[in-house]
């Protein structure tokens, strides 16, 4: 499976300083994301950090965690792709009475893990999804203009500045290959049938952007209950010949084969960019809300890189939810967490460009 390390499972405790009054399982550490998390997380006592194997079963390597779980404990998955991972992994959170939180974008899992609502309730237990830039930033975002005009009928996320993509990153994008855009339109998920584009200003003037199939159609919907929903991506030059290569050859994503060879190619780039880069770039998003009369608000949010964003932010809520209780059933990060809570992560500043009163 996808994501896994070749070395052998055994549970491995990290950090001593700080003192969790739970343990944290942490899952994927192996992989670009999870390990820049995890280096976040060195002085965490309790973050139990298992190195995964290819030569089993995820559900078998679960099996053998169960011992160190107590109820009210917390898992943590950063293995993607997560529509491969989230089903295991949440079924031994029902089975050990542990939360879940991932850093899932992935829509499906979104809609899956709210399927799973009233179940995880009556266990007691919370399933928080995109807890990580994807989808935390822009799900505040979405919270937040909403709360500005709240008989908004449509919202619109868009983001710039994701140039920077992990080997992890590209695969999941590779498993979307041939499939349909998807937005949300009267509070249902549907494709679309050409490629949707619109118009922002992410702080240099109006900017095209391309329509994406991203977390946020569903998460969203769930936080704000919105029944419009578009997702946004700047049109750069790798978006716009990725969009061009889906359109013209993703029906080719289609054959197995094909996708395995992606996958392969994928093996020889880099991991990702350097802590370096990282630190030099930033990302800004833009929420807007409509009205049935057309009324709009607007804003803008300037975070650090989406990688150093999601380290802090996993860390953050690590210490919170290892520390006090956690609320039960599906979660979105703005339901949990509130509009105002991304401001607390560094590097985040918001600008309201307009309210309904202008």
């Amino acid at each position: 499976m996808s994501g896994f390390s070749n070395q052998a499972s055994d549970a491995d405790r990290v950090g001593m300083k700080f003192d969790c009054e739970k343990t944290v399982l942490f899952l994927g550490h192996n992989g670009y994301t999870g390990r820049i998390v995890l280096e976040k997380l060195v002085g965490f006592q309790g973050v139990l950090a298992p190195n995964l194997t290819r030569t089993r079963t995820l559900k078998e390597q679960l099996e053998a965690l169960k011992p160190h779980m107590k109820q009210g404990d917390l898992v943590v998955n950063c293995l993607g792709p997560f529509q491969s991972t989230y089903e295991p992994i949440t079924q031994f959170c029902f089975e050990t009475s542990s939360h879940y939180l991932d850093i899932c974008a992935e829509w499906q899992v979104f809609e899956a893990l709210f399927e799973m609502d009233a179940r995880a309730r009556d266990a007691g237990i919370m399933l928080l999804p995109g807890a990580g830039f994807d989808v935390v930033a822009s799900d505040c975002m979405a919270a937040h203009v909403v709360s500005q005009l709240p008989d908004a009928t449509r919202l619109q996320l868009a983001i710039s500045g994701l140039e920077l993509v992990s080997r992890g990153s590209a695969r999941t994008m590779v498993n979307l290959m041939g499939q349909p855009v998807r937005v949300r339109r009267d509070g249902k998920l549907i494709s679309c049938a050409k490629i949707k584009d619109e118009h922002f200003d992410f702080g240099y003037g109006l900017k095209p952007a391309l329509a994406v199939s991203w977390g946020d159609i569903s998460s969203a919907y769930h936080s704000t209950g919105v029944p419009n929903i578009e997702v946004y991506f700047e049109a750069s030059p790798a978006l716009m010949s990725a969009a061009f290569a889906n359109r013209t050859f993703g029906w080719m994503f289609a054959n197995s084969r094909v996708k395995m060879a992606a996958d392969n190619l994928l093996a020889r780039f880099p991991e990702g960019p350097s802590k370096s880069v990282r630190d030099s770039r930033s990302i800004t998003l833009v929420a807007r809300a409509l009205d049935s009369q057309n009324n709009t608000v607007e804003s803008r949010l300037t975070t650090s890189e989406a990688y150093t964003f999601t380290s802090d932010v996993v860390c953050d809520l690590v210490k919170r939810f290892s520390n006090s209780e956690s609320p039960p059933g599906f979660q979105t990060p703005a339901s949990v967490l509130g509009a105002d809570y991304v401001l607390a992560i560094n590097g985040s500043r918001r600008y309201d460009v307009n309210s309904v009163e202008e």
